[in-house]
């Protein structure tokens, strides 16, 4: 069999953090704020300083510098885009290892006279170094991978780089497939695809990252290092890419496949209902994106309709012999179309679906892992950071939003939502099952699950609780000082609170320019229908903001049940934790502001502490035709509300009642 072994080894991405949307599936409520590009070139910035603790810190003092690392670096990569370097034109040279190790990374230039350019080593697993030249010169480049002098300075891998003086004829334009087919996945370039989409969403800790379309981000030449790979200017054709959540993971696999020339696969899967869950059927791929029906497939089985694009008979001449246009038109229909939520939530032992679920440990989550919750909404893993003497653990992953937004978000509880339900399929972790060629029906099709070395179900051993906790423990190994873990816990509260401040301005703003109410849609539709209501009301933010007020309150009682976690004070026992705790939390709660805008354009300030004791307010308070002072749970007859206008229409108002249980109960409703 042609299989290469599926994924490696693999990066956990920690930490706590923001979730701006919900349930996705082709549209999902709640559109992000409006984003701010972050800088070009990415960095990362070190750890924030903690705030000062009433409780005495158990932590140790700072240990002495680290021992170097040199062990076996794994699977090595040099990689080269764009794949036939042009002198004059940039060029990047990426080194990818599996495991970490102390190394530096230079690319000399042909007269070896030249400083080198040097890059430093980014995230892991895998870890990256990628190094670019604005104007190379013509001639041969080395590119070598070495350990730093601390380690022997060995040589870990070395790669002869000709730049030509002329740019080489691209790989072309196949009739009905979307691309030819060059190469096979290959655990060297899992760890690339990894390292690809951590470069390309990079950004400071306290950034909180958004963009406004995944184009924005493919076309920046500084985070996509196979930007005009293929040497045809494929990046600035003005193709738009739009994915909504369950459209991301599919969208960034298919287009790495379609630069490097690998296979990719995609079926049609559908969301559950009735206590069924997901099942997924009709696999397609990129040499054959229209399968013909089966040959049991009955005398009334229809022969898919071709578009223009792959149909063999259209004119040699058109639009669609330009390859990017035609990947353009793919993603905005046949993927879009196909791709939905429901993929990511197949049962644990399925091998009909594209994805397959992995382990939780630091060696088997790396970015492009993604994370389907129980509801309908699915993130991308893009980048961990590991814990520190001050802070846990970092968990990053990025999501698409119905508007087409692509923004970044940290784990934690409040938004990664876990549920064990047969009928809702298995939520959690999961990745591509990589596509191969059978050797016998010389087909393309999915690895299973006996051939893929990291398949494993064991998220699902220790019930939600257990999941959460061996989360905890993977994220953040050594133990937590208690008041640090609260600190972060109402950061991120904090962060969903003024993130939802956006939300409901443009609520705001649509109120007062609309004719008429908002259509508010029946039963379970409201997290997930489109227009006006996906465009503006709140359910699903409001919900997981509810539960991120749970979190909150729950800590305390979380460290004192869970003592071995946590750096316990000496000398206090965790009942006394507890009380000292709930006495900061409830001290932060009450100093931490923030103000919205008001029917009548004026401003008002609450704290954190109004949130919380709003908590029932907030569950019928996602509706856009109710004025924003009452979907921000202003008291009747205060002062706050005196400047409301506006208020939904009775019919509505009833049915906000009636699944007023929903939020109350912090679940979402079966399909």
């Amino acid at each position: 069999m042609l299989a290469p072994r599926a994924v490696r080894k693999v990066a956990l991405l920690a930490g706590l953090g923001v979730l701006a949307g919900a349930g996705c599936q082709r549209g999902g409520s709640d559109a992000s704020p409006t984003p701010v590009t972050p800088q070009a070139t990415p960095s990362v910035a070190s750890a924030p300083e903690p705030q000062p603790s009433a409780i005495a810190s158990a932590a140790p003092s700072p240990p002495p510098a680290p021992e170097p690392e040199c062990g076996a670096p794994g699977d090595v990569l040099l990689f080269v885009s764009p794949e036939h370097p042009v002198r004059g034109q940039p060029m990047r040279v990426v080194a990818v290892a599996d495991h970490v190790v102390d190394a530096h990374f230079e690319l000399r230039s042909p007269d070896g006279k030249t400083p080198p350019v040097t890059a430093t080593r980014e995230g892991g697993p895998p870890y990256a170094w990628v190094a670019r030249v604005e104007a190379p010169a013509r001639g041969k480049w080395k590119a070598t991978l070495a350990r730093d002098a601390s380690c022997g300075s060995a040589e870990i891998a070395s790669r002869d780089v000709t730049v030509g003086a002329f740019g080489v004829p691209p790989p072309g334009t196949p009739r009905t497939s979307l691309w030819f087919t060059r190469a096979a996945w290959t655990p060297s370039l899992e760890n690339l695809y990894s390292a690809w989409i951590q470069h390309m969403f990079d950004a400071p800790e306290d950034a909180q990252p958004s963009w406004p379309a995944l184009h924005e981000v493919l076309r920046d030449e500084g985070r996509n290092f196979l930007f005009d790979h293929l040497g045809t200017g494929e990046d600035e054709q003005g193709v738009i890419v739009r994915p909504d959540c369950a459209d991301l993971p599919y969208f960034l696999r298919a287009y790495f496949s379609f630069k490097l020339g690998l296979p990719f696969g995609w079926s049609h899967c559908s969301r559950g209902e009735n206590g069924t869950p997901p099942t997924c059927t009709d696999f397609a791929s990129q040499s054959d994106p229209f399968p013909k029906p089966d040959a049991d497939a009955g005398a009334d089985a229809k022969p898919p309709v071709l578009p223009t694009w792959a149909d063999p008979d259209r004119d040699k001449e058109g639009p669609w012999e330009n390859n990017v246009k035609r990947l353009g038109e793919f993603f905005r229909t046949t993927l879009a179309d196909a791709a939905q939520s429901g993929a990511g939530r197949t049962p644990a032992d399925d091998e009909t679906g594209d994805y397959y679920p992995v382990s939780l440990s630091a060696e088997e989550l790396r970015p492009g892992t993604i994370y389907a919750d129980p509801y309908g909404h699915v993130l991308v893993l893009a980048k961990r950071i590991a814990q520190t003497a001050t802070s846990g653990g970092i968990l990053y992953a990025v999501d698409g939003q119905p508007d087409g937004t692509v923004a970044r978000k940290r784990f934690w509880r409040g938004n990664f939502l876990f549920a064990i339900d047969p009928a809702l399929g298995a939520a959690g972790f999961k990745r591509f099952r990589p596509v191969v060629r059978d050797r016998i029906t010389l087909k393309w099709r999915h690895l299973l699950n006996r051939e893929l070395p990291d398949y494993a179900t064991t998220q699902w051993d220790g019930g939600v609780e257990g999941f959460y906790d061996k989360m905890d423990d993977v994220l953040s190994p050594a133990p937590l000082d208690p008041m640090q873990a609260l600190l972060e816990i109402i950061d991120a509260l904090e962060e969903q609170v003024k993130t939802r401040v956006n939300s409901v301005e443009n609520g705001r703003k649509f109120l007062a320019g609309a004719k008429a109410a908002a259509d508010m849609p029946e039963g379970a539709r409201i997290f997930e229908t489109t227009g006006e209501w996906e465009d503006f009301s709140t359910p699903s933010r409001d919900l997981r903001i509810l539960i991120a007020i749970d979190v909150a309150r729950g800590i305390p009682a979380r460290v004192a049940r869970r003592p071995e976690r946590y750096a316990m004070p000496a000398g206090k026992t965790p009942d006394q934790v507890r009380a000292d705790l709930e006495a900061r939390l409830a001290t932060e709660l009450k100093t931490r502001k923030f103000t919205y805008v008001r029917t009548d354009g004026s401003t008002w300030t609450l704290s954190l502490e109004d949130v919380v004791d709003r908590a029932a307010s907030l569950e019928v308070a996602y509706n856009p035709n109710d004025c924003v002072e009452q979907r921000w749970g202003a008291p009747a007859g205060s002062d706050e509300l005196s400047t409301c206008q506006a208020h939904a229409p009775s019919e509505q108002q009833a049915k906000m009642q009636s699944y007023r249980a929903w939020f109350h109960e912090r679940r979402r409703p079966p399909r």
